[in-house]
């Protein structure tokens, strides 16, 4: 039986040419770490994620010569550009005049009532979205001594609270998140917003930590929220190569049946009855398929106990036995192959499976 999500109801806004909320897909986004004046590399590494399927790019903007660079780095970007700001309402007004597609700030955190007006007067008259992050690391003082620390209803407050502000303006062009490091303050943070407020939520965990331990950790926060309804776009924060993130994002919402990018591998983990080296010929496989972008189901089986049957299920499979393989393509099997023939063969029917559903 397949489970269909059905996702919480929010408000559509525009960010660029990208809608999110409503009934727009589940949008990935990543953030370079690259210096951002250095436009150059930070340009190379937006075109390398762009590449790679990432929908929104933030940028951190920690001073005036970053926020200058942003106009040449919105120029040559395919997707639409955050500009981060903290405390500095200057910078979110220097970004926002050399044309990002959006703003991360907490209003409240940029000082006076007439920097903040500004800032929100000058996203206004441009249309851009604000999103309003808070971290439970990031959580006013005040709030802590209320709430005794950086509870989950210490984050709704403070997330309210610096929606209220913009509001005060007439503007609800916003999205929102509020993050922890741990998976059971972000769930429950997320649900209970979700419950108070019907702008689109942004999700992750913050500071989720390497590749392997974020990947887990953020897995499962994430995959709880999604398969609840809530998020309308999101990143998995990993410390490291942002590519990874995207990657590991799409990943995500195709093991949960809501965006399908790229190859649905099926593999078997190995035990003592597989007789080819699976490993590297699944490792291969992947590392060679990684740019194609239809949806396509690949199996990848090393026993005759297993193999045979989820390779008929999948559009593309190989099941492989004693130093030799079946290879099987909408259910059937096409021909028989040596071990040393099974990579080669499989890739060219891949590939060639690709081209015919464009």
């Amino acid at each position: 039986m397949q489970h269909t999500i059905k996702r919480k109801k929010t408000r559509q806004i525009k960010l660029g040419n990208l809608l999110i909320g409503g009934d727009a897909p589940i949008s990935v986004q990543s953030m370079t770490n690259t210096d951002t004046s250095d436009i150059d590399a930070t340009v190379q590494q937006i075109k390398e994620l762009t590449e790679v399927g990432c929908e929104i790019v933030r940028v951190a903007v920690p001073d005036l010569q970053a926020a200058h660079a942003i106009k040449e780095i919105c120029n040559q970007s395919l997707v639409p550009i955050i500009a981060d700001i903290h405390f500095d309402y200057r910078l979110a007004l220097e970004s926002i005049k050399n044309n990002v597609a959006g703003i991360r700030l907490n209003p409240g955190n940029i000082g006076s009532e007439e920097k903040t007006e500004a800032v929100i007067k000058s996203a206004k008259e441009r249309e851009i979205p604000i999103r309003i992050g808070v971290n439970a690391g990031s959580i006013s003082k005040a709030l802590l001594k209320k709430h005794g620390g950086a509870t989950i209803d210490a984050m709704v407050e403070s997330a309210l609270e610096h929606i209220a502000i913009v509001e005060r303006y007439h503007y609800h062009n916003i999205k929102v998140s509020l993050k922890a490091s741990d998976i059971y303050r972000t769930v429950e943070a997320y649900r209970s917003m979700a419950k108070k407020v019907d702008y689109p939520l942004h999700i992750g965990v913050s500071e989720a930590g390497t590749y392997f331990s974020g990947t887990v950790k953020s897995s499962i926060g994430l995959g709880i929220l999604l398969y609840e309804g809530i998020g309308d776009t999101l990143r998995v924060s990993l410390t490291g190569d942002p590519l990874e993130e995207v990657r590991v994002a799409y990943e995500l919402l195709k093991s949960l049946g809501i965006r399908q990018k790229g190859i649905n591998y099926i593999s078997c983990p190995t035990c003592g009855r597989c007789e080819i080296n699976l490993v590297e010929m699944a490792n291969k496989v992947e590392q060679a398929t990684a740019k194609i972008d239809k949806k396509i189901t690949v199996a990848i089986m090393g026993c005759v106990v297993n193999g045979p049957g989820e390779a008929r299920e999948a559009d593309i499979g190989i099941a492989g036995g004693d130093g030799t393989a079946l290879l099987f393509k909408d259910g059937e099997v096409i021909r028989k192959v040596s071990e040393e023939e099974m990579l080669q063969a499989l890739l060219e029917e891949i590939e060639n499976y690709a081209v015919s559903k464009q």
